[in-house]
């Protein structure tokens, strides 16, 4: 194997590939290069995460251990968009303890753990507002799992983020007030006409 073959593709990873780093979201490997660091050569892969307009340097031999990973399958995404429509499981413990939850979740790099977040999160129009915290945390971690789900499917982000709303409004609590409503006033009719 030549040498610029060998460093097209290490660990599974190959340039031009979509990758996850855990704390960044998707970003793609626009190279794999050799730097030398204080006498010892090191081989690195470049991570470009375009939104961001930030570019990470991964050593290779590191790559595992900070969390770097392939793109979610489809087996996985369909998990995490089914993760949405459950019932939210909001713990009853103080703000600032399940704020630092669910930063570790958006950070664990994990589309499901994520997709719990974005499902806690979530408020629809007839809901209260969120505070500023809770707005931030689901800001972040639906733009994370709109970001793979756009590169793992192919389509834009704006897609992307119709299909994780449209799971999300198929929730249970998330029914809106008129709807509500609807529903109680054929609850009534058929009471009536059972009567």
């Amino acid at each position: 194997m030549t040498t610029a073959k060998k460093a097209a593709v290490r660990l599974g990873f190959k340039t031009g590939e979509f990758v996850v780093y855990p704390s960044h979201g998707v970003g793609q490997i626009t190279a794999i290069e050799e730097q030398e660091v204080a006498g010892f050569k090191l081989e690195l892969f470049v991570v470009s995460f375009a939104k961001d307009k930030m570019t990470l340097r991964v050593p290779t031999a590191k790559a595992a251990s900070v969390g770097l990973r392939k793109l979610a399958d489809g087996e996985n995404v369909a998990k995490a968009l089914t993760t949405l429509t459950g019932r939210a499981r909001i713990k009853r413990t103080m703000w600032s303890r399940r704020a630092q939850e669910y930063e570790a979740k958006i950070n664990s790099g994990d589309l499901v753990a994520i997709a719990e977040v974005v499902r806690d999160l979530y408020r629809s129009e007839a809901q209260p507002e969120q505070s500023y915290s809770e707005r931030q945390l689901y800001e972040a971690a639906i733009d994370r799992m709109t970001r793979e789900i756009a590169a793992v499917d192919e389509i834009t982000e704006t897609e992307a983020l119709k299909k994780i709303e449209s799971q999300l409004a198929k929730s249970p609590r998330r029914a809106s007030k008129a709807e509500a409503a609807e529903a109680e006033e054929g609850d009534e009719d058929l009471q009536e006409e059972a009567a």
